[in-house]
């Protein structure tokens, strides 16, 4: 605890900023050793004057109070050297050297970490696929990353809290300061089910010039970030940029022409971010490298689904013949095809599927026919296929051609 006090000097020097902070270790490797320099030792930093006149400042009471605080609200501090702390965010050029954290503390750099933002006052458009992005990506074994404040973000972390998945929040203020107030109750659930992380320390207010920082961290700890509905200016384009910088994937939701709040997400598109109109267009991009967090969205590879046909095939091989019976009058002819209620649909199979088995309604089709239906990749369409073949839903005939053992209600 006695180091922490010195880590908090550190990171609370006024003007310095976490750049400043990260050449000061880069000279003096911690903290402590900072503390006890001398003025002509800061003279030898690259830093501006007005930086190594705030390293003089010895005093110890704010870092003191903020521990204080952290202690009675029950918050961790991670500091920049910590063996966890994430090798996503060390690798940026401005890396927080302290973070403060209360909920769960999270390995990011072994999860599939997904970003989603957009505009504080979105449409009722951005705000039901914010929340439907948020669930499926939860849904999928995601962890979705957000801010807090109105809009987008809001949506979207309430979808991944009704995933029951975990979420992280990063916000612009002390994690004992809500913004805004009426969702204090938010932070708490999210506290709960996740974490709420910051490089500010309790009771710093959120300042407007505090949100471009945070957007930093934001992407920072994510594989991609989503946009899912932004003007061509303010924070998203700023969280967007950050993504780019960092090398991060961009996603984002495309919207009507005339809608101006879909200006920033459809400008993204034309300058190269993947346009997905689900959680799974975003959950393919990492099923190979995340396989076990992922494997609940993941679709079964070719050659996996092959052998699981071949085993289900060899199965039926094996089941013993029937004893013979005296001769049957001719059976009655085939009932009707099965009718799946809507309300099942959902349920019992995946939206590749659902799309496949209304193309084939009353159709017998060939798969190029059903990848330029449906518009879904041929290898999805194959996996899609042999999963319903399993399931007994789907019926192949000679020349690859397809027909459905079932009706879906409309």
């Amino acid at each position: 605890m006695s180091a922490l006090k010195y880590w908090i000097w550190l990171a609370s020097r006024r003007g310095l900023g976490a750049a400043g902070a990260l050449t000061v270790l880069d000279y003096f490797v911690t903290p402590e050793r900072a503390y006890y320099a001398d003025r002509e030792e800061y003279d030898m930093l690259p830093l501006h004057p007005s930086q190594r006149r705030d390293l003089e400042d010895k005093s110890l009471d704010r870092a003191e109070r903020i521990l204080g605080d952290c202690e009675r609200l029950g918050l961790r501090i991670m500091t920049f050297q910590d063996a966890d702390y994430p090798q996503r965010l060390r690798a940026l050029a401005d890396p927080p050297a302290v973070l403060y954290i209360r909920g769960r503390t999270f390995h990011f750099d072994e999860e599939a970490a997904i970003g989603v933002v957009g505009a504080r006052s979105p449409s009722t458009y951005g705000e039901k696929w914010a929340e439907r992005f948020g669930l499926e990506l939860a849904s999928g074994g995601a962890l979705v990353v957000s801010g807090i404040a109105e809009g987008v973000d809001c949506c979207a972390i309430k979808g991944a809290l009704k995933a029951g998945g975990p979420v992280v929040s990063v916000l612009a203020g002390g994690i004992d300061v809500p913004y805004p107030a009426k969702h204090r109750y938010l932070y708490e659930d999210v506290a709960a089910a996740g974490a709420l992380i910051s490089e500010y320390p309790p009771g710093t207010l959120n300042q407007g010039h505090h949100f471009p920082w945070r957007n930093r961290i934001l992407s920072g700890l994510c594989l991609g970030v989503l946009a899912v509905e932004c003007r061509p200016f303010g924070g998203t384009m700023s969280t967007a940029r950050h993504a780019l910088d960092q090398d991060r994937d961009l996603f984002a939701v495309p919207g009507a022409l005339d809608a101006p709040m879909s200006e920033g997400t459809n400008l993204l598109i034309q300058q190269g971010a993947k346009l997905v109109t689900c959680g799974r267009d975003i959950l393919e991009e990492y099923w190979d490298r995340f396989p076990e967090k992922l494997k609940s969205s993941a679709p079964l590879t070719p050659e996996a689904a092959r052998e699981r046909l071949e085993d289900l095939r060899q199965q039926q091989k094996e089941r013993p013949a029937p004893k013979s019976q005296a001769p049957q009058a001719a059976p009655d002819p085939a009932p009707a095809r099965e009718t799946v209620p809507r309300e099942e649909q959902k349920r019992r199979f995946t939206d590749d599927q659902l799309a496949l088995l209304a193309a084939l309604s009353g159709e017998t089709r060939a798969t190029d026919q059903l990848v330029e239906l449906t518009q879904i990749p041929a290898r999805r369409v194959l996996s899609a296929l042999t999963m319903l073949q399993i399931q007994g839903v789907v019926e192949e005939h000679p020349g690859k051609r397809f027909s459905a053992l079932v009706e879906l209600e409309e």
